[in-house]
């Protein structure tokens, strides 16, 4: 598990420590900056391809909450949201969604689960096809 935040891609930081609750900002399927995935869900990628991504995404969002704690603190997701490039008419979200789940109950275990909500839109930065954002607590 990697706790060096992935580089931002904007005027911004990965993640925001404040009062116990981190915040992450939206995160894409990149690796070293490089974007691995790019398409609109339902037309011109799958549903696999599309939970894939997500499940890189929320890897990085991780990385970004491990790059602010304090040394020795645990964290406590809370709050996932999962933004999905969508073609219109696609329902399969929670599907897509469930990708960046599964690499929080695999790093944390199925308790450590936060609440989630999976919404489809028109565009995502560089035609990125999902963008997760994370609030955590300190443990």
């Amino acid at each position: 598990m990697s706790t060096d935040a992935p580089p931002p891609q904007g005027d911004y930081i990965p993640a925001v420590l404040h009062d116990g609750v981190v915040h992450t900002a939206g995160m894409t399927p990149r690796r070293d900056g490089v974007l691995l995935v790019s398409g609109i869900v339902g037309e011109t990628l799958s549903v696999e391809d599309a939970r894939a991504a997500a499940a890189v995404a929320v890897a990085n969002a991780l990385a970004a909450i491990r790059s602010v704690l304090p040394a020795g603190a645990g964290l406590r997701c809370l709050k996932m949201t999962v933004f999905i490039a969508c073609a219109p008419g696609f329902t399969q979200l929670s599907a897509v969604a469930d990708g960046a789940s599964a690499v929080i109950a695999e790093q944390l275990g199925r308790p450590g689960l936060p609440a989630r909500s999976a919404i489809g839109v028109l565009s995502l930065p560089s035609g990125a096809p999902v963008e997760v954002e994370l609030t955590a607590a300190v443990v």
